[in-house]
C-alpha cells in the first residue's frame, strides 16, 4: 500500500502524465513519412533553409546503413544534400551563392558527433546502431545573397530528387511577413511576399 505521501499525489498522476502524452503526440505528429517540414528565414544578406525529415523520405529505412548498397544510398543522399544549389533555386533577384550545408543524423554519424567534417565518408563507414525506430535527419542550407531581401520564391526540386516526398510544408520569415505554404509536386515553387 501507498505511504502518505503517494496517495496523495497518486490522483495527481493523470496531470503530471499529461504532458509527457502531448510530447510524444507532438513527436508522432512532427515524424510523418512524406512529409518535410521545411523553414525559411531572409535577411539582409542570408536565405537560410532549414529542414527535419524521416530518413525513410530519402533512404526508404530509418536505421544505420547494413549492407554496402544502404551505405551508398547514404554516400548519395549526403553528395545531393551538400549539393543544396541543385534542389534550392533562390530567386534570381537575390543574387545568391550557396555557402553552407550542415547535415544531422545521429543514426547516420553525421553532425555535432561527426570527428571531422568528411560526411559522406563518416556515413559509408561504420555508422553507429541506433535504437531509434522513427530516424530523422536535420539540413541546415544558408545562401549568401547580394539582395536578399528581393527574394520572392524558391524554386524546389525536392519532389524530383526524392520520389518518396508526397508533401513540403514550409513556413517563411522574410520583411514582406510571415507565411506558411505547401508544395507538392505539381506545384514546386514555394513563392511569398509582393
Amino acid at each position: 500500500m501507498p505511504n502518505g505521501a503517494a496517495r496523495r499525489l497518486l490522483p495527481l498522476l493523470p496531470l503530471l502524465l499529461l504532458p509527457l502524452a502531448s510530447l510524444a503526440l507532438a513527436q508522432q505528429q512532427a515524424h510523418t513519412h512524406g512529409l518535410l517540414a521545411f523553414d525559411v528565414a531572409i535577411d539582409a544578406q542570408n536565405i537560410t533553409l532549414t529542414m527535419e525529415a524521416p530518413l525513410d523520405n530519402f533512404l526508404g529505412f530509418e536505421r544505420a546503413p547494413r549492407t554496402d548498397a544502404e551505405r551508398k544510398n547514404v554516400a548519395a543522399l549526403v553528395k545531393r544534400l551538400n549539393a543544396a544549389d541543385t534542389l534550392f533555386i533562390p530567386d534570381p533577384k537575390a543574387e545568391c551563392r550557396l555557402s553552407s550545408v550542415t547535415l544531422e543524423s545521429k543514426v547516420l554519424g553525421l553532425g555535432a558527433s561527426e570527428k571531422a567534417a568528411a560526411g559522406a565518408s563518416a556515413a559509408t563507414t561504420k555508422a553507429p546502431v541506433a535504437h531509434d525506430d522513427h530516424a530523422d535527419i536535420d539540413v541546415a542550407i544558408v545562401f549568401s545573397c547580394a539582395k536578399a531581401s528581393l527574394a520572392r520564391q524558391i524554386d524546389v526540386r525536392m519532389f524530383d530528387a526524392f520520389p518518396r516526398l508526397r508533401r513540403i510544408d514550409a513556413q517563411v520569415a522574410s520583411e514582406q511577413g510571415q507565411f506558411k505554404r505547401s508544395l507538392k509536386k505539381a506545384a514546386p515553387l514555394l513563392r511569398w511576399g509582393r
